[in-house]
Parts: C-alpha cells; sequence; structure tokens
C-alpha cells in the first residue's frame, strides 16, 4: 500500500508539472494543446523518472541505465496512448476545456503505467 501511495504522490508531481507545461505553452506562446502536450510529457518524464526510480520503485545505480531506458518505452507507450486519446478528446469537444481533458486521459493511463513499472522497468535482476 505504501508504494501506491508513494507512485500516486511522485505521479501527482509529474502530472502537475505535465499540466502546468502544456498551459504555460498554450496560453504564453499559442501552441496548440496537442503539440503543448509532447513539451509537458517530454518535461514530466525527468519529474516521473526521478521520483519514481528513488522513492517508489528504488533501484540500485548499477541498474539505473536499464530502468531508465525501460521506464522510457513505458512513459513513450503510455504518452502514445494519451496522445491520440487527447486527440479524439479535443476533436470531439474542442479545445475549451483542453486541460480537464488531459488531466482524465493522464489519469486513465496511470493504472497501467504502476503495473508495467512495477513488474518491468524497475524490476531488480534476482539473485
Amino acid at each position: 500500500m505504501r508504494q501506491i501511495a508513494i507512485f500516486v504522490a511522485v505521479g501527482c508531481a509529474a502530472a502537475l508539472t505535465h499540466l502546468g507545461v502544456v498551459a504555460l505553452v498554450v496560453e504564453l506562446f499559442g501552441l496548440s494543446p496537442l503539440a503543448a502536450n509532447v513539451i509537458g510529457f517530454g518535461i514530466a518524464f525527468f519529474v516521473s523518472f526521478g521520483g519514481h526510480s528513488r522513492f517508489t520503485f528504488p533501484v540500485s545505480h548499477d541498474s539505473l541505465a536499464t530502468a531508465r531506458r525501460r521506464f522510457f518505452a513505458v512513459a513513450f507507450a503510455g504518452f502514445a496512448i494519451n496522445q491520440a486519446a487527447y486527440a479524439e478528446l479535443l476533436r470531439v469537444f474542442g479545445p475549451t476545456y483542453y486541460l480537464p481533458m488531459l488531466a482524465a486521459v493522464i489519469l486513465g493511463v496511470a493504472v497501467a503505467t504502476f503495473l508495467l513499472s512495477k513488474l518491468w522497468a524497475f524490476a531488480q535482476p534476482q539473485g
């Protein structure tokens, strides 16, 4: 249960970073929400990996590079689903509520990200 609580805390920090960057880029630079989502994901990845590799699924220094590659694969797959779902929501509902729609999509991908992170990305070799 503790691990899930830490995952949620790190995930919230990463999600708030993601949403904040998207809002900033859309509002200040006039990028489309979909383009801003790419930038938000890129920055939030570092928050997510840093938190998860230190607190949620602590890994040894020797395993860090492998965990980073695997977690990037998990995060990128999640982002691909995120971007496709977000594009569809924007198409159907328009951009007026772009942040709540993105928050819903991020939350929806979180469960799969937890499971893949725990069982594969941050799995420690046995032995």
